[in-house]
């Protein structure tokens, strides 16, 4: 990610200290500080905005939301490797410095921190805390808690925490509320990422077991504080009433309930079958098969449960399966093509999922940041020069598809390609065995999944691969085996999705850099080691027009398509969501898609 600052004047302007300071030299003097900060030209808000366009500014508040997970817990505590957390406590009651504009790019609006200022180079930011913030135990908010934070988060956090964190080369407090840090220069997304870092109570944290998985209530700044925790059953969120930032605009619309809660499912089956009950309220459907015959209930005939479709303008979700290069079998390009070209994606999405899914051809699908069916214009070659035949041709040219069949499941011309390449691998057919003629080793791995669907999907790929005599065996796993072995990479093949936005930036090295390839934790699943994608990576957080942003991401993507670290999948063209017609949604839809923490309870008739 990258851009210009947008030097917007914010109604505070900064402290006597650090004004003093800029006076005298010792720091350079930058912009006034800012409400604001984008990363591709100005905030879309304007400085007195008093709500976002995505909300319903009048939303009753009040009421209970039940959310349907599928999956368990055993932490709260989502900053740290260990354990499996709950994700919501991220939000609901630990806050940020900044909060996101959804409808934007990566545009974000003061929310812990009123203001924010940054020189042109990015070389520094210091942000300005509200007075007014404190934590749930009415502890106020400082300085303090912030550096506490960067430093805890930096030595004891997740991988990216520590990647992103580490860059910084000072921290300083320049009074109670204010902030400064001195970033090490080159990444023009940094002022964000320290914008989005969680704030966390200096006075209520345990350094020496910060990165234990804990089930201990945490204490936050949020709009919320947890009330009750069932262990991997379900947790309730209720509102905090003296939450301190309830009136600001970057809130309003926002938490409309008094109470979240979240119930956990182990089963597929059940998870649905409990909605369809009436147990939980709205519920985030991926499923085709299930999207189109599923709701075919009285409930949903009857205008007791609403389905939508929401557009979105991210990059799509898309699902990949992801080849763990660190295992010797999938050490050499062309398997990793072979096997690729043997899933059968049209006859799979016709049998399976009633056609309504694309198929996948990209890290960025769907969006202007794909490189699929674009030619490489003269700035991305540029960035390629330095790295000759680390794209293919004809992904540089824009004429790459992933393979078609003719849906018959029998088609036989990818099954000679995928052949074709094995043999040049160096492996040979002898009887109904795939050998590699230098080992004598048969070509087989194991697909790990974790739900029943996902291993009906698996074992029908399992099933192509077995007519070039590939042994694919699939593993279903519970979800703690399955996070502790993603954790560490003790895996061949997963199916995976990386969230990727309109504004990518430094999570790419921890999805796709070769320092991430080693970090247990990261989401370098594949273990790509590339000084090409390393670059690529290097000039997208460098380049400042969003011109050259776009040529620098779709350079990325052109390196990962034509590494084969994936067989392309699947997504869905909108968001399916299915809800209680007591729960509403505001009318516009932001640029993020649905939004959860927009929605509210209908007051029924005769209600006050």
């Amino acid at each position: 990610m990258k851009a210009m600052l947008s030097a917007v004047r914010l109604r505070a302007a900064t402290t006597a200290l650090g004004g003093a300071l800029a006076l005298a030299g010792v720091f350079p003097r930058a912009a006034a500080a800012a409400y604001a900060i984008a990363m591709h030209g100005a905030p879309a808000m304007p400085e007195n905005f008093t709500a976002m366009p995505y909300v319903n500014p009048d939303a009753p508040k009040g009421g209970r939301l039940v959310e349907g997970v599928l999956g368990t817990f055993d932490s709260l505590n989502p900053l740290i490797v260990m354990g499996v957390p709950v994700q919501a406590v991220r939000g609901y009651v630990v806050e940020s410095l900044m909060a996101r504009g959804y409808d934007e790019p990566f545009t974000l609006y003061g929310l812990l921190a009123q203001s924010v200022d940054t020189d042109d180079a990015r070389d520094y930011v210091t942000f300005r805390l509200d007075p007014a913030a404190h934590f749930s135990d009415g502890v106020p908010v400082t300085a303090a808690d912030v550096v506490f934070s960067w430093k805890l988060l930096r030595d004891h956090g997740r991988p990216n925490h520590r990647a992103y964190y580490s860059k910084v080369v000072r921290a300083e407090i320049l009074d109670t509320h204010t902030v400064r840090f001195d970033l090490r220069g080159g990444d023009r997304e940094l002022p964000l990422i320290l914008g989005l870092m969680p704030i966390l109570p200096q006075h209520a944290i345990d350094v020496a077991t910060f990165e234990q998985t804990t089930l201990k209530k945490p204490i936050g700044s949020g709009p919320y504080v947890v009330a009750e925790i069932h262990p991997g059953s379900s947790i309730t969120f209720k509102r905090d009433p003296n939450y301190w930032g309830r009136s600001l605009s970057i809130n309003r619309g926002l938490w409309n309930f008094d109470e979240v809660r979240f119930d956990y499912y182990r089963d597929a089956n059940a998870y649905f079958e409990t909605f369809k009950a009436g147990l939980y309220d709205i519920r985030d459907e991926e499923d085709p098969t299930r999207w189109q015959t599923g709701y075919d209930i009285p409930a949903v005939r009857d205008g007791r449960i609403v389905r939508d479709s929401f557009p979105d303008g991210l990059p799509k979700l898309a699902s990949d399966y992801v080849f763990n290069t660190r295992r010797p079998v999938f050490a050499d390009i062309r398997v990793r093509e072979a096997i690729s070209l043997l899933f059968d994606f049209e006859w799979i999405n016709r049998n399976f999922f009633y056609g309504l899914y694309k198929r996948s051809t990209s890290y960025f699908d769907d969006s202007e940041l794909s490189a699929y069916r674009r030619p490489a214009d003269s700035y991305e070659r540029t960035l390629l020069a330095p790295f000759p035949g680390a794209v293919r041709p004809d992904v540089l040219d824009g004429t790459w598809s992933p393979p078609m069949t003719d849906g018959s499941g029998h088609d036989r011309a990818p099954l000679r390609q995928a052949l074709a390449l094995l043999e040049s691998a160096g492996y040979a057919l002898e009887g109904t065995r795939l050998l590699n003629r230098a080992t004598g080793q048969p070509l087989s791995f194991e697909i790990m999944v974790t739900n029943r669907d996902d291993e009906r999907l698996a074992l029908a790929f399992s099933h192509n691969l077995a007519r070039a005599e590939i042994d694919a065996q699939v593993r279903l796993v519970d979800d703690v085996q399955y996070e502790e072995r993603l954790g560490s990479f003790d895996f061949d093949m997963i199916e995976y999705r990386w969230e990727q936005s309109l504004s990518p930036g430094n999570e790419q090295s921890f999805y796709f850099g070769s320092a991430a390839a080693d970090a247990q934790g990261s989401r370098n699943y594949m273990g790509v080691k590339s000084s090409a994608v390393d670059a690529m990576i290097a000039a997208l957080l460098k380049v400042r027009g969003r011109a050259d942003f776009v040529d620098a991401v779709r350079a990325l993507d052109r390196v990962l398509a034509s590494g084969c670290y994936v067989v392309p999948l699947f997504y869905l063209p909108n968001q399916w969501v299915a809800r209680w017609a007591t729960i509403a949604h505001p009318a516009r839809t932001s640029l993020f898609g649905y939004l959860p923490e927009t929605w509210w309870r209908e007051k029924m008739r005769g209600q006050q």
